[in-house]
């Protein structure tokens, strides 16, 4: 009987060794695997699908293209290291560079204000969204850098530049384009600027109508790239979100540009919603065409009094003061004094001022949806 109680407590001693032992080993496997993981996250990787997208670490490139690899070591070198002289941008939310990569590609690469994003995690889940994101009317993410604090976008390279320089800036040739022999840009033909408008109607289009639509939240000028053929291509989705097809985004503060926010925002409504890019839409269309700010206030000339007493001058908006010309049917008159009139006609002039009224509503469900706007469009004759 007591050979049965020794045998019996040796068997349950090495039972118990047993179990211990194979709890360390698992412990260890785990860590082991854990710390590999870690290692690997922290390395350069070309991304085929930009969903696999889950390293967590907080130095971080990716690429969105398998071809192309990035590192923060690169982008520096291609920068200079960030100098001022290679800067042809200043967006809201950092500047933008001109680079070219070691083999040979050039590209436009945005160092984003800290504050643009709240963390990583934010940052890589907005670039996983917009690294899918694939049309004629969008520029392209080529990849992203992560070092600390800083947050680095690589784009394709928009030959032209940005829009607001060729409506607003004619001495600027950071760019390619049609200069004359004392060096400044000729002006945007009425075709131009038709081409460029339905591509950033078709681009929001695109947006609007994806499975769960995409808000951008600040169209205008400066957010609008133009290709070597003057082709519009969206860009700065630093204020973009994503939202269920059946609601919208709740957001606590404002998003936007003065001159292009919805007038519903004035009365403290901040759900972000497709129809408030809609409106920015339609004030872009009146820049386009006008060839004036929409951020500065422009004069509209009252009647005259008695006959004789010099004309009132009304200081307004744009928005305000197209409504009152359209009224007038003085639609010719609103068309940039630089753009030739022998290439306009007074009929298409006439509904392209209607197609950006209806889109700068100030009833937002009066506001159509952006592929009726790209069709209406597309009905104008050039």
């Amino acid at each position: 009987m007591a050979m049965d109680r020794t045998l019996q407590a040796v068997i349950a001693a090495c039972g118990s060794f047993f179990v211990i032992t194979l709890v360390f080993a698992a412990v260890y496997l785990l860590c082991k695997g854990s710390k590999s993981k870690s290692a690997r996250s922290r390395r350069t990787r070309a991304i085929g699908n930009p969903t696999q997208l889950t390293c967590v670490a907080v130095d971080e490139s990716a690429s969105f293209d398998p071809s192309l690899k990035v590192s923060m070591e690169e982008v520096v070198r291609a920068t200079r290291n960030f100098n001022k002289d290679l800067v042809v941008g200043d967006g809201g939310f950092g500047l933008v560079y001109k680079a070219q990569l070691s083999d040979g590609l050039k590209v436009a690469i945005k160092k984003l204000d800290p504050d643009a994003f709240q963390g990583f995690r934010e940052f890589q889940a907005e670039m996983e969204t917009l690294g899918k994101l694939r049309h004629r009317n969008i520029v392209k993410i080529l990849g992203y850098c992560v070092s600390g604090a800083d947050r680095i976008l690589i784009y394709e390279f928009m030959e032209r530049g940005n829009l607001d320089r060729w409506l607003h800036d004619s001495s600027s040739t950071d760019f390619d384009g049609m200069d004359d022999t004392s060096g400044n840009r000729l002006p945007l033909s009425w075709k131009t600027r038709n081409k460029i408008v339905k591509g950033v109607a078709n681009g929001l289009a695109y947006l609007h109508g994806l499975d769960k639509p995409i808000i951008h939240r600040d169209i205008k000028a400066s957010n609008v790239l133009l290709d070597k053929e003057y082709e519009a291509h969206i860009a700065d989705f630093g204020l973009a979100r994503s939202i269920d097809s059946a609601s919208s985004h709740v957001s606590t503060q404002f998003a936007g540009t003065m001159g292009y926010m919805p007038p519903e925002y004035k009365e403290g409504f901040t759900v972000a919603t497709v129809r408030a890019d809609v409106f920015s839409f339609g004030i872009l269309m009146l820049e386009v065409a006008t060839g004036r700010r929409p951020n500065l206030p422009t004069t509209f000339d009252g009647k005259e009094v008695m006959g004789f007493y010099p004309k009132k001058k009304e200081v307004m908006g744009l928005v305000e003061w197209s409504r009152k010309m359209v009224a007038d049917n003085r639609h010719m008159e609103m068309v940039d004094s630089s753009i030739s009139r022998e290439e306009l006609d007074e009929e298409n002039v006439k509904k392209y001022f209607e197609i950006a009224g209806i889109c700068a509503h100030e009833n937002s469900r009066q506001r159509p949806a952006m592929k009726d706007v790209f069709e209406l469009l597309n009905e104008l004759s050039t």
